[in-house]
């Protein structure tokens, strides 16, 4: 049996449905993800991260001392206790918002002694899907208190 050189075009026919099929069923599971999120709620006048924002700047004060306050008592100087506390809480302060669904990061973190007084100095920055704002969150540390 002998095949001959002649042009066949029934691979490339078969080629092209196999391509128009791959890319309807594409098309349908982007649909169908699209619609799967239309039933969640979506509330564009939220305010998770005004909320959010709020919670950390008024706990943050009171967390970091109270972390500090361990490692002050177990040996370490202020500053290095209160500088180990914050670092630890920025962590805490991450998966928060993780939680919440608001993103949540303490940026510019300044850490200072002056007379037995630890100064801590940061700012705040919270985002969702609909807003974002940055907040200055500032306070003093006195672990012999």
């Amino acid at each position: 049996m002998m095949r001959s050189a002649s042009k066949d075009e029934s691979g490339q026919m078969l080629l092209a449905t196999g391509v128009v099929l791959m890319m309807s069923l594409l098309s349908m599971a982007i649909f169908g993800v699209k619609m799967a999120g239309i039933s969640m709620p979506y509330d564009t006048a939220g305010d998770d991260t005004i909320q959010a924002s709020s919670d950390i700047a008024e706990n943050l004060p009171q967390l970091t001392e109270a972390r500090a306050q361990i490692w002050y008592d177990s040996g370490l100087s202020e500053i290095e206790s209160v500088q180990k506390s914050i670092d630890s809480l920025h962590d805490d302060v991450l998966h928060h918002g993780e939680i919440r669904g608001v993103e949540l990061k303490l940026l510019n973190i300044t850490v200072s002694e002056s007379d037995g007084v630890v100064t801590v100095y940061s700012e705040l920055g919270a985002a969702d899907r609909n807003s974002m704002l940055t907040r200055v969150i500032s306070f003093e540390i006195d672990l012999d208190a």
